[in-house]
């Protein structure tokens, strides 16, 4: 179900708005210091404004969030999600969101575009978005714009909880174990982000945090697509 303006993160990650447009901005000292470098942002909405959050941050039922994401290389976004109930949904390329899902060095886009947001609901748990990230468009035969998976996964059983040593000054719920994350070996992920030449096993890849912004780098320059998940945890 889809609110208006406002898509909710409930049995599945629904996007109502396109991929929103290349904004000017500032380039940081991430996007220019060799390698491939990916940035991820969440934001969540206080009252009528915008506000970065920590990834860890565990968020409420209702609370309305956005991503924003900067490369500093060209290619091209994939975006799927596994919500709290199990379920399956393509977010970014689709139908609603559009199909030129391209990218470009050091420009922000937005994910859901800036007239829509994603509203949190469905049990407590994790909603893992998988972001892939490739410099060249991937082949037909891999996720291009296939449907989701008809069958549900088993829900994940974990809890999201505080960790008493870095909560906020505002007493925030801060889990370490939500935000951007290698995928763990063993762990199945969307069939839209399988096929040839992609590679989940990628150990190189380096997570840091600059304030609140995830930084997800490669040492050495990506030669195919790369793959990794972002936890949102929610009550």
């Amino acid at each position: 179900m889809i609110a208006t303006g406002m898509p909710r993160l409930a049995s599945a990650l629904c996007l109502a708005a396109a991929l929103a447009s290349p904004q000017s901005g500032n380039v940081s000292r991430t996007m220019t210091e060799g390698g491939h470098r990916m940035e991820l942002v969440l934001e969540r909405l206080d009252h009528d404004t915008w506000r970065t959050i920590d990834p860890g941050l565990v968020l409420a039922q209702g609370d309305r969030v956005r991503f924003k994401f900067r490369t500093n290389f060209d290619g091209y976004l994939y975006v799927m999600n596994q919500s709290s109930s199990g379920t399956y949904e393509q977010l970014f390329p689709g139908e609603e969101t559009g199909q030129d899902n391209r990218i470009s060095a050091s420009r922000e886009y937005q994910v859901p575009a800036t007239s829509a947001a994603f509203r949190i609901a469905g049990p407590a748990g994790y909603e893992t978005v998988y972001w892939l990230a490739t410099p060249a468009r991937l082949s037909d035969t891999a996720p291009r714009y296939q449907p989701p998976p008809a069958t549900k996964a088993a829900p994940p059983t974990l809890i999201p909880r505080c960790d008493d040593t870095i909560w906020k000054s505002r007493g925030d719920c801060v889990d370490p174990s939500a935000g951007p994350k290698l995928v763990p070996r063993g762990e199945a992920i969307p069939q839209n982000l399988t096929g040839p030449g992609i590679s989940r096993d990628q150990r190189d890849l380096l997570f840091l945090r600059q304030k609140n912004t995830a930084v997800i780098s490669s040492p050495v320059p990506l030669t195919g697509p790369v793959i990794y998940e972002y936890r949102l945890a929610h009550r």
